[in-house]
């Protein structure tokens, strides 16, 4: 063993929320949660090592009736070698992390002084979360030690969920002290020498959207699975309280059952797998398929997401006459989902998971410590898992042939099974276990003290190429599919510039339909994906629904009373089920026998339905909310991504488009559309038509307009 690595005394630092040793107040509040379980159990896995002398965890004390006198202890032994400090900081009650801001430098000085009163100075500092950056960047300054940062949760990605879910600027500010949190994450990210991560798409995805983005300095490890509670079935599962549960729902109960276990979220995506199994007879003859989407007592009270989500797997049960072999269990306990696993496995079944975007993928690794084989969604964490484990399938979540076709696969091939299982147990030993994870762990932090790998130092100051203050907005079909080489350079040309120009997706398809298309042509997820005509707003890293723009188009909606008067509209055929939301009603419509527009809107009017109607390709009649449009959606989202309109380079191809590229935005019209839905355009101010078609056309305008700015795209 290298002497340099010996005898470590590694600081941890997470200074919010309520953390003791044994009997965690998981769930208390939004303070006491993954990172409260984790950093404790870090502590004592990095204390069993031989080459680590000792560990404290530093967190901050607090003294109030309203909490356990535990949290007021000085000092806390976790083991021989692993301690809680509990250090002073401002007031002695307990505050949530939000309202700590004007503290942390006295929880600074106090930790300091108590560094100065130990035998040895610490080895390395590793802060957990914005918070514990602000102070570990403060001691590592003036001790000279290695700082590793651990973010846990970034602001920008949750200012972008806020945002969606309905919060003001000025809301999230004030309750959330977001600049602030944003501000030390920034300078953590630039101090740090290493930044400790769960996957490579957090990397790609989540920090790359920080000015002092250094991915040299992140790494991989994975967190930690408690092998004491997930392990492989030892034969008495069929007698538990959830197996019972199970049974009630099922005509055929000893079949192999495919599990999905997720909260009940649109992007779980959970109805297609349900349709996928309903859709296929062999599938359904092969395995009974049990579906846990979190604890429901009455759906009609729950948040609109849940609500739907619920209601679409009902009725796509139904849907299907699935009865008597879907399992759909209203509640369960945290403690049955371990024997949950087990019971599948037990059964020879599967666990599944189809959503759409998966950042990390927990329950695929307890699964998989159970010995239950898994089929899992190529996008982010199962893409690792899978890649380490070698325990299973990916599969695209939106092609439900190919998933019921996987399923069949691995329950047929009992060889393959096996295999599956018994990879999955030995591979999450080796790679997810807490052994695992503190081996990682180590070889991370290792060259800080061996210097066999270079720190990289960036310059604390504010780069232009890192502001992301302009976004090019695409329609899907004409603006760039078609032409295969151009749209590779063009990928090509925005991942350049990544860095400083948002990428964002405008198109009458559905979500679904969508990503079904970016998928097959490989083309990066947007940071916006505006869907269905501009009903629909998604934000990436996690595809985040801003509900408000939802809740903003739904006034004076009428939808069943919509389909009521145009079915008396002579030769209006409606389009399939997959083309129709909540919030569009699609048509095929022949020009040359139908009623024109005006008089259809007229019609409408009529009846008190003030609705926006829109003609496209010659062939197809929407019919959306008033306040809905892809113009209109480009403008909000713009607002939350605080991208000025005059900064957004907007390229389309129909008549659905025209009203996203009139006003202040620069805009191209693709060669392979001068026709005459846009033939209003011609005289715009900035409409460029360009020559070349899909898109080509799109790299000529950005050409025609210098829209990278030579000067500032030569730094990215």
């Amino acid at each position: 063993m290298n002497p340099l690595f010996t005898d470590l005394y590694i600081l941890l630092i997470s200074p919010h929320g309520l953390i003791r040793g044994n009997h965690l107040e998981l769930g208390r509040d939004a303070d006491t949660g993954g990172q409260t379980k984790y950093v404790v159990e870090l502590a004592r896995a990095l204390a069993e090592r031989p080459e680590v002398g000792r560990v404290d965890l530093l967190t901050r004390k607090v003294v109030d009736p309203q909490v356990s006198s535990d949290y007021a202890k000085p000092i806390e032994m976790l083991s021989d070698k692993a301690h809680i400090v509990r250090i002073e900081c401002g007031e002695p009650g307990y505050l949530p992390k939000e309202q700590l801001w004007d503290c942390l430098e006295i929880f600074s000085d106090n930790a300091l002084e108590y560094i100065y009163e130990q035998q040895q100075m610490p080895s390395v500092i590793h802060s957990h979360y914005a918070d514990a950056g602000h102070i570990g960047i403060q001691l590592s300054n003036l001790l000279g030690i290695p700082l590793v940062h651990t973010g846990h949760s970034l602001g920008r990605s949750k200012r972008k969920q806020l945002l969606a879910s309905g919060t003001t600027r000025e809301e999230i500010e004030s309750t959330y002290n977001m600049s602030r949190r944003i501000d030390a994450e920034e300078r953590t990210l630039g101090a740090a020498s290493r930044v400790v991560v769960s996957t490579n798409q957090e990397i790609d995805e989540q920090y790359a959207l920080y000015h002092y983005y250094q991915p040299d300095q992140m790494r991989v490890v994975p967190p930690g699975t408690d092998l004491d509670k997930f392990y492989p079935s030892v034969g008495d599962e069929k007698n538990s309280s959830i197996a019972k549960q199970l049974e009630r729902f099922l005509t055929v109960p000893d079949k192999p059952m495919i599990l999905s276990l997720s909260r009940p979220d649109p992007r779980k995506n959970i109805t297609t797998l349900v349709a996928a199994y309903g859709r296929s007879p062999e599938l359904q003859n092969l395995a009974n398929l049990v579906v846990i989407a979190g604890n429901r007592d009455d759906i009609s009270e729950m948040d609109v997401g849940a609500q739907e989500v619920l209601t679409n797997i009902l009725l796509t049960i139904d849907e299907y006459d699935l009865y008597g072999k879907v399992a759909f269990p209203k509640h369960h306990t945290a403690e049955e989902v371990s024997q949950l696993y087990r019971l599948v496995a037990l059964s020879k079944g599967i666990f599944v998971n189809p959503a759409l975007t998966e950042p990390f993928g927990l329950t695929l690794i307890e699964a998989a410590a159970c010995g239950l084989p898994i089929v899992a969604t190529e996008d982010g964490g199962p893409i690792d898992i899978v890649g380490n484990c070698k325990n299973g399938l990916l599969i695209d979540p939106l092609d439900s042939k190919a998933i019921s076709t996987s399923l069949i696969n691995v329950l047929k091939n009992e060889k393959q099974w096996g295999e599956f299982a018994r990879n999955g147990i030995e591979g999450v030993r080796r790679h997810y276990s807490w052994h695992a994870h503190v081996e990682k762990y180590l070889d991370v932090i290792r060259p800080l003290f061996e210097q066999t790998e270079p720190i990289k130092r960036m310059e604390l100051s504010l780069r232009p190429a890192f502001c992301r203050d302009a976004a090019i907005i695409t329609d899907l079909d004409e603006g760039l599919l078609g032409d295969p080489d151009s749209l590779g350079e063009f990928i090509n040309l925005m991942q350049k510039h990544r860095k400083k120009i948002s990428f964002g997706i405008a198109t009458g398809r559905s979500l679904e339909s969508a990503l079904t298309m970016l998928r097959k042509y490989k083309i990066p997820q947007p940071e916006v994906l505006i869907t269905s005509l501009g009903t629909e707003i998604h934000y990436a890293p996690n595809l985040t629904k801003d509900i408000v723009w939802t809740r903003h188009i739904n006034n004076r909606w009428n939808r069943y009373d919509l389909l009521q008067i145009l079915e008396e509209i002579p030769d209006l055929k409606l389009q399939p089920k997959n083309s129709q939301t909540s919030y569009k009603i699609s048509y095929y419509i022949d020009p040359s026998v139908s009623p024109d527009i005006k008089e259809i809107n007229k019609i409408l009017l009529q009846y008190e339905q003030t609705v926006n109607v829109i003609f496209s390709h010659g062939q197809f009649l929407d019919i959306i909310p008033y306040r809905a449009s892809k113009g209109f959606a480009l403008r909000w989202a713009a607002e939350q991504l605080d991208i000025p309109l005059e900064n957004l380079l907007v390229a389309g191809g129909s008549g659905a488009d025209e009203d996203m590229m009139r006003g202040n935005m620069r805009a191209v019209v693709v060669g392979n559309r001068h026709d005459q839905e846009l033939s209003e355009l011609v005289d715009v101010e900035h409409v460029y038509f360009a020559e070349q078609n899909y898109a080509a056309g799109i790299i000529e305008a950005i050409e025609h307009y210098n829209f990278f700015n030579t000067d500032q795209s030569t730094q990215v």
